[in-house]
C-alpha cells in the first residue's frame, strides 16, 4: 500500500513538473522534477522499511518479542525520512543554480498533500 502512495506522489510530481515546464520554462520543470525526487526517494525508503518490518513480524510472529510491537523502528524511520527530505531539498537549493522557488514550493506541497488523498482513495 505504501508503494502505491509513493507511485501516486511520483505521478503528482510529474504532473506538476509538466505544468511548471509549460508555465515557467525548463528551469522550473527541472526544479519541480528534482523537488519531486527529493520528496519521493525518502518516502520510498520509508515504505521499504515498513515492508521489511511487516515481513519480519510475519516470519517471527510466534515469538514473544513480535507479539508486542515496538514503535521505535517506525519513529526512527520517520525521523530518517524527514532528515533525508530536508537534506535533499537543501542540496537542491544549494546545488542547482536556476531554482524556481514557486515551482519548488508548489511541487513539495503537491507531492506531500497527495498522500492523504491516496490513502483515502478506495483500493481495487
Amino acid at each position: 500500500m505504501m508503494f502505491r502512495i509513493v507511485l501516486v506522489q511520483f505521478a503528482a510530481g510529474l504532473v506538476v513538473s509538466a505544468v511548471a515546464g509549460v508555465v515557467g520554462g525548463v528551469p522550473a520543470a527541472w526544479t519541480a522534477l528534482l523537488a519531486t525526487l527529493a520528496c519521493i526517494v525518502p518516502n520510498g525508503l520509508f515504505a521499504l522499511n515498513l515492508a521489511l518490518l511487516a515481513r519480519r513480524r510475519q516470519t517471527h510472529g510466534s515469538t514473544p518479542q513480535a507479539a508486542a510491537p515496538s514503535a521505535l523502528p517506525l519513529l526512527v524511520g520517520e525521523f530518517c525520512k524527514l532528515f533525508l527530505t530536508v537534506g535533499f531539498l537543501c542540496l537542491l537549493v544549494w546545488g542547482y543554480r536556476d531554482v524556481v522557488w514557486l515551482a519548488l514550493i508548489t511541487t513539495v506541497g503537491a507531492v506531500l498533500l497527495v498522500q492523504p488523498l491516496a490513502l483515502a482513495w478506495p483500493r481495487r
